[in-house]
């Protein structure tokens, strides 16, 4: 059974739940004619080791935390759809334009896929979706298709955490593919031969996403994120260990940061960790311009939590010599709020709210 649910389907309403290692995020959006409403957005704090590296480690814990979150956010809902960050291999391959839909699918799922996996081809879910035709170099028709791959191990748990709460798993997508929904209207800004590099700093990693056309040409996994920035600076100024990260939520990034050292000690371990996340940003970046012709990458897009670290726009402008903007899916999708959302809490809100999104 292929439970990547096919990434590009439509399904009924139901609401969006993004699992994370510190938290569970739900929103529930509703179209009121042209409008987009935010009805309901929850967030409940995840003990420490039920998700650990982008996967659920104990399946029975996180349902009781799924199901605790809907009741106290009181929202009545028995189908979702959610989102694995960070674990997918994404390509976008061309193969022969004459082939008819049952041969393009044989040749995709089967020949093309295990060209690209670093594991065998029957321990993954894979999933497609055929994109637009082109000419190639010789001359000959082609068509793109954006291949999505996943451990099977990772998509079954997360379908048996669902099934455990009670809920029906309507749509598994990787979080970048939400987040890309969030900013979908944004990206149209960009022309095919430019790209954004979407950042998006999480808990315990950081998801690089290069976008071109509004589709993901490359991803790449950094092991640097918020608990890494917070626990370098807990260190150099003596404090204990905290999973909570709202230390580095209230502070800035000195001006002219990215050429000049800091001054006290725990801004010199962020700023040591935020350096070595740009390095690992340029490299990433570096990596896919080698590999793609004709394409330049225009603006970094900063999201997740990490981009509540004050002026970290203009640290990584100054460090890549690179346009740097925070994501703001409040903005992004004109969406309407009840209650006014600060805007240090937006920039992480992109992926439950496009996980939301996708069933409105």
């Amino acid at each position: 059974m292929n439970n990547l649910k096919s990434l590009f389907s439509r399904k009924p309403p139901g609401v969006g739940v993004e699992l994370t290692p510190e938290r569970v995020n739900i929103a529930r959006l509703r179209r009121q004619g042209q409008k987009l409403q935010l009805e309901t957005l929850y967030s409940a704090e995840i003990p420490e080791g039920i998700f650990e590296e982008g996967q659920i480690v104990d399946s029975s814990e996180m349902a009781a935390v799924i199901q605790s979150a809907l009741s106290e956010s009181k929202l009545k809902a028995k189908r979702v759809t959610s989102a694995i960050p960070g674990r997918a291999i994404t390509r976008v391959i061309p193969v022969p334009s004459e082939l008819d839909d049952a041969e393009l699918r044989e040749m995709v799922l089967n020949q093309e896929a295990s060209l690209y996996l670093p594991f065998p081809r029957e321990e993954a879910d894979v999933d497609y979706q055929k994109l637009g035709f082109f000419v190639d170099e010789d001359g000959i028709e082609k068509v793109q298709v954006l291949l999505v791959a996943v451990k099977k191990g990772i998509t079954d748990t997360y379908a048996e955490t669902f099934a455990q709460a009670g809920l029906t798993l309507d749509i598994l997508e990787t979080s970048n593919f939400a987040l890309i929904r969030t900013i979908r209207e944004q990206l149209r800004q960009f022309t095919s031969q430019e790209s954004a590099a979407i950042v998006d700093i999480q808990f315990e990693s950081t998801e690089i996403s290069i976008v071109v056309d509004g589709i993901p040409h490359f991803s790449r996994t950094v092991p640097i994120g918020t608990f890494q920035i917070q626990s370098a600076l807990s260190r150099a100024m003596n404090l204990p260990p905290n999973r909570n990260t709202d230390l580095i939520q209230g502070m800035a990034v000195p001006a002219a940061a990215a050429r000049a050292g800091g001054g006290n000690p725990g801004t010199t371990a962020m700023l040591r960790i935020l350096g070595e996340l740009s390095d690992e940003l340029r490299r990433s970046i570096d990596f896919y311009l080698n590999q793609s012709a004709n394409i330049e990458v225009t603006q970094l897009l900063l999201a997740g939590p990490g981009g509540a670290i004050g002026q970290l726009d203009e640290f990584f402008t100054q460090r890549l010599n690179l346009p740097a903007s925070l994501i703001d899916p409040i903005t992004a999708l004109s969406l309407e709020v009840s209650e006014d959302i600060s805007p240090a809490q937006r920039p992480g809100l992109a992926t439950v709210l496009g996980l939301g999104l996708r069933e409105v």
